[in-house]
């Protein structure tokens, strides 16, 4: 309360965060103003709770062939309301109904890989990520879509060809490669 009455000697505070540690200070004030504060009370820190706050930022893709790279903004530690804080990785290719779900017992993780040989290039996949701590397993983040590892291209440019411009420049030109789930975004040529 802002203000309570002077024959209280004790108050409630409340909307105080988990897991943080608090001092506290008495003010008194009367119809002319306000005194100076008490002193400073012991550092006092709350109890843990289950964590409310879900990783931001959920994103990921690039990796590897075989590769789900899954990454996240980290939680702050004022925000993780115990010990023992972790990550929950929930993900499932697009379009199936089982989820796989991987636990990041690191407080500073923000990034999780999962390596399978029978995931195809570039495929989609749900992903939510959630947290816990010793107190229990919070919510889980909205879905986001995240794709998997790209492999090299598996063709060539098509149509090169050579044109003499000088004596000391040769101007190569070539067919681009279009965008496809097999091919990937082609990101530069070589010429050879």
């Amino acid at each position: 309360p802002e203000v309570i009455n002077g024959r209280t000697h004790k108050a409630t505070v409340v909307d105080l965060s988990p897991w943080v540690e608090y001092e506290f200070r008495v003010v008194a004030s009367n119809s002319v103003g306000i005194g100076e504060p008490s002193r400073p009370s012991a550092l006092l820190k709350t109890k843990a709770a289950v964590p409310v706050v879900v990783p931001t930022n959920i994103s990921g893709g690039g990796g590897s062939r075989s590769e789900l790279v899954i990454t996240w903004e980290p939680v702050p530690e004022e925000l993780q309301n115990g010990e023992g804080f972790g990550y929950v990785v929930v993900f499932r290719p697009l379009g199936s109904t089982t989820w796989t779900k991987a636990v990041v017992a690191s407080v500073e993780a923000s990034k999780y890989v999962y390596r399978n040989e029978s995931i195809t290039p570039l495929s989609p996949f749900e992903v939510k990520v959630g947290v816990y701590n010793n107190e229990g397993e919070g919510t889980l983040s909205s879905i986001s879509i995240v794709y998997s590892g790209e492999d090299e291209p598996q063709i060539a440019p098509a149509g090169t060809a050579a044109l003499s411009v000088s004596a000391a420049e040769v101007e190569v030109s070539w067919q681009p490669i279009a965008w496809n789930r097999h091919t990937g975004r082609v990101l530069g040529y070589e010429v050879r």
